[in-house]
């Protein structure tokens, strides 16, 4: 897979993927990460022994499509960020993403529920160095629709996540800061009470000091298979479709 990411300055960065990385657990605040793990362990899911957790994902899973696949009607989408490291390892892009996760299969193993699904990026980018100082107070946001209502699932800052710098760090020291590598940074938590298992998602990151927000709105293609989501990935935002699921809610990792 080859991602097409156009920077602000209207040039573009093609970048052949080679190695995936979903980060897990990766809230900044680890006290509140180790507590999550308890009441997820408490549903079933299993923990890890250690925290954060770097998940590897099989690389063709990396995408900019149209589509994904969903195998049944208990997956769900996850706000993220990307870090994409092209030829230059010094100057890492980043972008926004959707870590696709079968949550069936995540209480039988976290790894494998995200091989299980497409980690789909946006495609624009911000070279990493140029919002570093900021990064803070970028948002990161996801909404789900149920029929004609959407409503808002994720909102936070780049805050609550462990930063940028601390996995190109890792990524260096383990000798995997090499052209080709993508690494998603977790998510963070849904709000109480939403559906996440939606006719379709929108995840946008928003930058306050350009207002850098576009905005993907639309519906699932007529006639698309029960069993196919719909995704388009444009800009700093990404919008998943998939078509309805049952009722209920559950927080993830």
């Amino acid at each position: 897979m080859t991602l097409e990411l156009a920077l602000p300055d209207g040039s573009t960065r093609s970048v052949e993927v080679h190695r995936v990385f979903n980060a897990g657990y990766a809230g900044r605040a680890q006290e509140e990460v180790a507590a999550h793990v308890a009441e997820l362990a408490e549903l079933g899911v299993p923990a890890p022994d250690t925290v954060p957790v770097l998940y590897p994902v099989s690389p063709y899973l990396a995408s900019q499509t149209d589509r994904v696949p969903a195998q049944h009607d208990r997956t769900s989408g996850e706000a993220e960020w990307a870090l994409v490291v092209g030829d230059d390892v010094t100057d890492p892009l980043l972008t926004v993403a959707c870590d696709h996760t079968d949550r069936a299969l995540e209480v039988h193993g976290v790894a494998w529920s995200k091989n299980a699904g497409l980690d789909v990026l946006g495609r624009k980018a911000w070279r990493l160095s140029e919002v570093a100082d900021r990064l803070d107070d970028i948002s990161l946001r996801a909404w789900v629709r149920h029929g004609g209502s959407e409503e808002l699932v994720q909102d936070a800052t780049l805050a609550a996540l462990l930063p940028p710098g601390y996995w190109v760090d890792l990524l260096r020291e383990r000798g995997w800061l090499v052209p080709g590598t993508v690494l998603l940074s977790g998510t963070v938590a849904m709000r109480p009470g939403v559906d996440q298992f939606a006719d379709a998602w929108r995840v946008e990151l928003h930058d306050p000091a350009t207002g850098d927000t576009p905005d993907l709105r639309g519906r699932p293609a007529p006639g698309a298979d029960r069993l196919t989501g719909r995704p388009t990935a444009t800009g700093r935002q990404a919008r998943w479709t998939w078509p309805g699921s049952p009722a209920g809610t559950r927080r993830r990792p």
